[in-house]
């Protein structure tokens, strides 16, 4: 039984996105080391997280949602601390990876780690480019998908060894140093897939709508409002604009991160500059059924 690693995440329904969750720490971690806070009590993931550490919290709608639910994720991270060297925490469409050209899987890579530190990893978000990419995901997403994009935004300090408040969404840190070592990437997997993002986000407009109050009253996040939606296959379709990079390199972008950092107002977090960029990049061979 290892103590090196544990991954936390809070889930409601997503059984798409559970399923590569569970499969992706389950796999590496060991699936005793998972916890799963399982908002609303739902089967269907008490079924697929069997053998994890699963909690059942109530799934009335809230205003304060993401507040809520970071507070205690927070609280939850600090516990897990206590008998883990390193706790992974983020939303369950979001994946750790370590490039497989380092050799080491997730565990051994962090087995490898100093402790008391936080760690960002660089965030990609896979895309479905529906215009080449007709294969339905059956299994691992990278293969069936091959395209990412450049996704600051989930580049989160996500990786906690040490007492460190997160911000609300996970995207910054009580933590005065930026981490990011070479090799380690977070991949957002919100629209690696165009059937499961319209499914998810029918989902989501039904949340806020239950809570009843609009985006400027409600501590949730923006995209979840049926008004910031937009049209999803639009959405997609700008997905072929993006320009298309000869080659996967992307340590510039680390170097930028570094180059901002900077305390974020007075709040006690810290923050790099997060730019949109307007790049995609074809996967390496060797990145496929990693998730």
């Amino acid at each position: 039984m290892q103590s090196v690693a544990a991954a936390l995440t809070m889930v409601r329904d997503d059984a798409f996105f559970l399923k590569a969750w569970l499969r992706h720490y389950g796999d590496t971690l060991g699936r005793e080391n998972c916890y799963i806070v399982n908002h609303g009590r739902g089967d269907a993931v008490r079924q697929l997280a069997e053998g994890c550490n699963i909690i059942g919290i109530p799934g009335d709608p809230h205003p304060n949602f993401d507040m809520k639910r970071w507070r205690m994720l927070n609280n939850f991270v600090q516990g897990l601390r206590s008998y883990y060297t390193h706790v992974v925490v983020g939303d369950v469409d979001e994946l750790v990876v370590v490039d497989p050209q380092d050799g080491r899987n997730l565990l051994e890579f962090l087995k490898d780690q100093p402790k008391q530190q936080v760690l960002t990893p660089l965030g990609l978000e896979v895309i479905h480019r529906i215009d080449i990419e007709p294969e339905p995901i059956a299994d691992t997403i990278l293969g069936p998908r091959r395209h990412v994009r450049l996704a600051p935004h989930y580049s989160k300090p996500c990786i906690v060894s040490r007492g460190s408040k997160l911000s609300r969404g996970g995207h910054f840190a009580q933590y005065d140093r930026l981490i990011t070592p070479d090799d380690l990437y977070v991949f957002h997997l919100k629209f690696c897939d165009f059937a499961e993002y319209v499914s998810v986000m029918d989902s989501r407009n039904q949340v806020t709508r239950d809570v009843g109050v609009g985006v400027k009253d409600a501590a949730i996040g923006g995209h979840w409002f049926e008004e910031a939606r937009g049209e999803d296959r639009a959405v997609f379709d700008s997905f072929a604009q993006l320009k298309l990079q000869d080659r996967f390199d992307v340590s510039w972008v680390r170097k930028r991160m570094h180059r901002s950092w900077a305390p974020r107002g007075e709040t006690g977090f810290f923050q790099f500059k997060r730019p949109s960029y307007d790049a995609q990049f074809v996967v390496p061979e060797r990145f496929i059924g990693v998730i």
